[in-house]
């Protein structure tokens, strides 16, 4: 019977979604396992084959751990909001909400028909009013708690208000932005906005003045990752960098337990590295540098170098810094209004990614050195980030790379403060670049002169407290995350303004629905779309919220959510949560590192401090996938003509390269008349030939539209079957690496499962007892498929398969119990097959609830050898050789073999030297 995979699939997937077979429930009679994808995006193209590996690799692992007896949950939704249905609505008038209805039914029917053992029971999208209730009930805790750094824990924004009643901000220990102090008397004559204003300092959810990347033509803030060389992905529109007040998220107060956190996690120390690198954790000295003819007012750094402080020669502020301003002169005015003006055509990323061409202005005003009391000048240079420390650098050109460069370009002095041991100070005028210096004596700086650098820095905190000009600091690069756009299509803030002031909706107000708008784009007067909402006001009638939530917000709890999705009562019941607890693998990207993974692990550990959830990391085990490339052809046009040469002859004429649909090329041959159908571009080109047919050129690259190197999923299963589809993207390599499609490579799976079916199904397949051949083939299989899997080796278990099958073929027979065990090993992989062939050898029950088999360690010892047998060290035959005989045993055996005979040829045996189950060597 053929192998009718079409059939068989849409059967079983029809039949596995009748029964519910992947739906699950809180058990706690079973062990639980949760396994789970990162949240995909339903944009309008739907999957390519890239986008499945990872959805694939969770179904594998799911489906044994199933086997295993696990209570396995592995659900999956959608992060509906975003730019892109939002832009659309914009082009076409349709509502965001048609346009994801629309994308979410394409991604699930490509989902479904790879038969991914999902419990769609759970599924939900983040632009579900249901789902996003929870958010904004989220953003409201978030508003009213801060984080107390005692008790290293957030704790209710009432407290803190009760605090300053009593005792005003003095001795406070709550984390916090407050530059000024105050007394009880003084809190409690503020007005109810001045008492909003200092409470926003500390807020876990505030309103803050920060630079953004804002794109006019988009109406909206756009993330570092939206834009690039100063325009936005989407659109290419231009993006400048605009001070706006924007609701945010202090996150920087949980960056110690977000580094801490690290260390209890089962993920790549590559991972773990970058997010350790964005919290960036440093150690040094704050200190305050006064500002000649602006009496009062400080310029604050933070260093990890105090001990250079003596060989600071100028200062560099952000270009946001809100010094600059006040402190140019009248005389550079002109020229530090046009820098600005160009540094906010451009990110901080692209600002940071080019150091080594630094720009900058002087202010024309000068600083005073708290150790030495020098004028040094201030400039402003791009190099230098607001978000980081202070805004504000010391520059100690001799021992810092950036300084050294900005001092050679604008000709600023450079003195040597610290030498390597055993040597002397040198002239940095001959210096070809900055001596970075790690360990060293200070030099050149007064009463530090002779110490070691960590001896220095010491004695450099100890005579700043001294001076009341700084101290011991420890500060961190993470930054407070900005949490709102100027976007429509986006959750709600739910937050109305009385008389000005910021207050929350109430839970029963919860969800805060999106409102009908005429339009998806700005006001006239430029206000976020929202604005343009009728009657957008509270119960009470005071104006909403109008900007929305950022992309991540949805994401940020989702796993939660899943746990139990269609509870009334709160994000997640406590009895789903303490059963369920946190997810035990996560599979995605790593271009998450750093945006999600922090946001999520911030929200999470937010919740555990309000007992909200029993684990304080979301993620266990996190795995990134690696990138299916896509395998471009190419043909190549001489120059100046519309002639078209093969790859082979691509070199020998002056040619350009042009990418042609892969669709219209098969194993590197193209269909010449469907390109001409095509594109008429082509319908006159002359193709030169090589054996009557037109071969291409080809290279990996990234799968992408541009480079019509796109494959589609759909065509893949329709052509070969969604069980083949799912093997050979775990054959192509190990999961976490990046590698090339190529469908010529695909025939070899599809020839396996047909030739598993055409096997299970002949005369071959017997009843009865297992040979010892069989069992040591099975048992070998199991193990090496157990290990391959536990690790994520996926590609070595298909070839696991592949070898254990041929073996089977050469045995020339097969008992169905060996058989049996086969298909539970394989049904993770190929579970419709799996499925099929388990019904048609008529075995009870299911193979998707089987028992996944154990191996035996004595089926994997080889009862005998071939033992290799040599004359005076010459090797002349081997035999088969029973395993464990001693030697006495061995050497007669041996003896008695013709071979033996033969090669003695009548001469005397004088030694015979045995090494136990490996070799016999006979001296004679």
């Amino acid at each position: 019977m053929d192998y009718n995979f079409r059939e068989i699939e849409r059967r079983w997937q029809a039949q596995w979604a009748a029964e519910g077979a992947y739906r699950v429930e809180v058990d706690p009679s079973r062990p639980k396992y949760y396994v789970l994808d990162m949240f995909p995006y339903p944009s309008g193209a739907g999957l390519h084959v890239g986008h499945p590996l990872g959805y694939i690799a969770s179904d594998i692992y799911s489906r044994y751990k199933r086997l295993r007896g696990f209570n396995v949950l592995h659900p999956m939704g959608y992060d509906a909001f975003g730019l892109p249905a939002e832009q659309y609505a914009i082009q076409t008038g349709q509502h965001p909400a048609e346009t994801t209805r629309q994308n979410v039914a394409r991604y699930r029917q490509q989902l479904e028909q790879l038969g991914l053992g999902y419990d769609w029971s759970r599924e939900f999208r983040t632009s579900d009013p249901d789902y996003y209730r929870w958010t904004q009930w989220v953003f409201l805790r978030l508003f009213g708690h801060y984080y107390d750094t005692k008790a290293d824990r957030a704790l209710p924004i009432s407290r803190l208000e009760g605090y300053f009643a009593q005792h005003g901000s003095v001795g406070n220990t709550a984390y916090g932005t407050l530059d000024r102090s105050f007394s009880a008397a003084e809190w409690q004559g503020y007005s109810p906005a001045e008492r909003e204003r200092t409470l926003e300092c500390f807020r876990l959810a505030y309103r803050a003045e920060t630079m953004v990347n804002w794109c006019e033509a988009l109406g909206t803030v756009l993330a570092n990752d939206e834009v690039k060389e100063g325009v936005s992905l989407r659109g290419g529109h231009p993006v400048v960098q605009r001070r706006m007040e924007q609701w945010c998220l202090r996150v920087s107060a949980y960056a110690e337990r977000l580094l801490n956190g690290l260390e209890t996690l089962e993920w790549s120390e590559s991972l773990k590295t970058m997010q350790r690198n964005w919290i960036g954790r440093s150690v040094g000295a704050e200190i305050r540098f006064g500002i000649q003819g602006h009496a009062g007012v400080n310029l604050e750094v933070f260093t990890t170098r105090p001990d250079t402080t003596y060989g600071v020669t100028f200062m560099v502020l952000a270009p946001e810094h809100e010094l600059v301003g006040s402190i140019t002169t009248p005389e550079q005015k002109a020229e530090m209004d046009a820098y600005l003006e160009r540094v906010a055509r451009r990110t901080e990323r692209e600002r940071q990614m080019e150091v080594k061409r630094p720009t900058g202005v002087f202010t024309g005003s000068y600083a005073v050195n708290p150790l030495t009391g020098s004028a040094i000048p201030i400039w402003v240079g791009d190099y230098v980030l607001a978000g980081y420390g202070t805004g504000a650098i010391m520059a100690v050109p001799a021992h810092d790379s950036r300084d050294f460069a900005f001092a050679r370009t604008f000709n600023l002095p450079i003195v040597q403060v610290v030498c390597a041991p055993g040597e002397q100070p040198t002239d940095p005028a001959t210096w070809e670049g900055s001596y970075d210096a790690k360990e060293g004596i200070i030099v050149n700086s007064g009463g530090l002169n002779g110490l070691s650098i960590t001896e220095a820095i010491r004695r450099a905190c100890e005579i700043l407290e001294s001076k009341g000009l700084g101290g011991a600091r420890v500060t961190y690069r993470l930054r407070d995350a900005i949490f709102s756009r100027q976007r429509y299509w986006g959750e709600p803030i739910p937050i109305c303004y009385r008389d000005g002031i910021p207050t929350p909706l109430n839970d029963s107000d919860l969800p805060l629905l999106l409102p009908k708008v005429d339009a998806y784009r700005p006001t006239a007067a430029g206000d976020p779309p929202l604005a343009r909402a009728k009657d957008w006001k509270s119960r009470e009638g005071y104006p909403l919220e109008t900007s929305t939530m950022p992309g991540f917000a949805g994401s940020s709890a989702y796993y939660l959510r899943f746990m139990d999705p269609h509870c009334q009562t709160a994000l997640v019941s406590k009895e789903a949560d303490d059963y369920w607890q946190d997810v035990d693998l996560y599979i995605g990207g790593t271009e998450h590192a750093t945006g999600h993974l922090i946001y999520s692990r911030f929200w999470n550990k937010f919740l555990f401090d309000l007992g909200l959830v029993c684990k304080d990391e979301p993620f266990k085990r996190l795995v990134n996938q690696g990138m299916i490339q896509g395998r471009s052809n190419f043909i190549y046009r001489v120059k100046g003509t519309n002639r078209y040469v093969p790859v082979s002859q691509s070199e020998s004429c002056e040619t350009t390269p042009i990418h042609v649909d892969i669709n219209l090329v098969h194993s590197d041959i193209l269909d010449i008349e469907a390109l001409r159908a095509s594109n008429p571009e082509y319908q006159d080109a002359e193709f030169v030939l090589e054996d009557g047919v037109y071969r291409c050129g080809w290279a990996v690259e990234k799968m992408s539209k541009s480079m019509f190197n796109v494959v589609n999923p759909d065509s893949i299963v329709e052509r070969y079957g969604a069980d083949t589809l799912r093997m050979y993207e775990m054959f192509l390599g190990p999961l976490e690496q990046s590698k090339p499609w190529d469908t010529n490579g695909i025939d070899g799976v599809y020839k396996f499962l047909r030739r598993l079916w055409n096997y299970t199904l002949s005369d071959a397949i017997r009843p009865g007892e297992a040979t010892p051949e069989e069992l040591r083939v099975l048992h070998r299989t199991i193990k090496a498929v157990t290990e391959g899997i536990e690790r994520l080796g996926f590609n070595l278990c298909v070839s696991s398969f592949m070898v254990a099958l041929n073996e089977l073929q050469d045995l020339k027979g097969c008992s169905q119990s060996t058989l049996q065990q086969l298909l539970v090993l394989i049904c993770p992989f190929a579970p419709h097959i799996a499925a099929e062939l388990w019904g048609r050898l008529g075995l009870a029950g299911s193979v998707l609830t089987a028992s996944w088999p154990a191996w035996d360690e004595a089926y994997l010892v080889e009862a005998t050898f071939e033992c290799p047998v040599s004359f005076n060290g010459k090797m002349r035959f081997s035999f088969t050789l029973a395993k464990g005989l001693d030697a006495k045993e061995v050497e007669e055996l041996v003896l008695a073999l013709p071979d033996t005979q033969r090669y003695l040829a009548g001469k005397p045996v004088r030694k015979v030297v045995v090494v136990k189950d490996r070799i016999v060597n006979i001296v004679c």
